[in-house]
């Protein structure tokens, strides 16, 4: 992917994907659950754009600029990077770390096995293994490009994360309660356990205030590994092509193989860590990043047709629940062991 901006013939679709974009946070701002929004805008924008693409609203002169979609993700993902503040790790004690660390690994390698037992692709495993373990559809938006994923996995795979997190919102605080859970105890496993941010930090604040704060602080720190994530990912996929290439003893543009925006990412978070950014430019460039992510999400939906999703069938559905079941377990293990 390069940094690059639209031309004439792509000014209509990206004007559409912007529109997509607005409705679907305004629609996400609707959507309450213990004082937060746990509805993701980026799960709301792939909807949208699923709908208007499949009901035949979208003519063709807008096509050429929705192809663009992985456009505004790159500076996106480098905008975030200002959420990021490299003191906010050390900050945690180590028994939290290890509880994030240690969920975040097990989780990813068993649900991207049961992704390959179900016989779904290297692609999707990989998208609901960083869905379901880092950071939900921000995640999925993050690492699809890398690996080449196709629109439909992107659009399953971010499906399947909203889904299953928002049955963890409706369902863990109720049994948590029920079973006589601590606030600190539930705040860590919503924080390692849930999937997205707004879901976190919705299941924490329905349970008690005192959970609703541990867990965001929990979530905010697991997000510190999704570029870290993504690097070895795309480290991986390379490692993986370039031997398929030499095989065929094809030419491999290195240079365009590697991710290079995700520096970008880290140079916004070393600023942020040297405290070159004030909270309100920090305020403002997190809106704007997570913005442009939500309006690659909507040319996500919009480029994807209905069809697709009956090839994949509801395998992606079933390893989701049990993925979603895998992290809980691994992070009630851990929290029993070092809580």
């Amino acid at each position: 992917m390069t940094l690059s901006f639209p031309n004439k013939e792509h000014i209509p679709g990206w004007l559409l994907m912007v529109a997509v974009g607005v409705l679907a946070m305004l629609l996400s701002n609707l959507v309450v659950a213990g004082g937060k929004h746990p509805l993701e805008a980026t799960a709301l924008a792939v909807i949208i754009g699923l709908l208007a693409r499949n009901i035949g609203v979208v003519p063709g002169f807008f096509h050429a600029g929705i192809k663009q979609f992985d456009k505004p993700l790159i500076w996106g993902v480098i905008f975030i990077g200002a959420t990021l503040n490299f003191k906010d790790i050390g900050a945690q004690g180590p028994q939290v770390l290890a509880i994030i660390l240690v969920t975040m690994t097990v989780s990813y390698f068993v649900i991207y096995a049961l992704g390959r037992l179900f016989n779904l692709s290297p692609a999707l495993s990989t998208l609901l293994s960083v869905g379901t373990t880092i950071c939900g559809g921000s995640a999925i938006a993050i690492t699809a490009p890398l690996i080449k994923a196709k629109e439909e996995e992107m659009c399953y795979a971010i499906g399947t994360i909203t889904l299953w997190g928002l049955a963890a919102i409706l369902f863990y605080p109720q049994i948590a309660k029920a079973l006589g859970v601590g606030d600190i105890a539930f705040g860590v496993f919503a924080g390692t356990a849930i999937h997205a941010t707004p879901q976190v930090v919705g299941a924490g604040f329905i349970f008690s205030d005192l959970a609703g704060k541990t867990a965001t602080a929990v979530k905010l720190v697991r997000n510190c590994f999704m570029a870290p994530l993504a690097f070895m990912i795309a480290a991986g996929f390379a490692r993986t092509h370039f031997q398929a290439a030499a095989l065929k003893k094809e030419k491999v543009n290195w240079a365009k193989a590697f991710p290079w925006f995700l520096f970008g990412y880290f140079v916004m978070a070393g600023l942020n860590t040297a405290g070159y950014f004030s909270a309100k430019v920090v305020g403002g460039l997190t809106w704007l990043g997570r913005f442009l992510i939500v309006v690659s999400m909507a040319g996500i939906g919009l480029n994807t047709a209905f069809g697709a999703f009956r090839k994949v069938g509801l395998k992606p559905l079933v390893v989701g629940f049990l993925g979603a079941l895998a992290v809980a377990a691994c992070s009630i293990l851990m929290i029993s062991l070092l809580l």
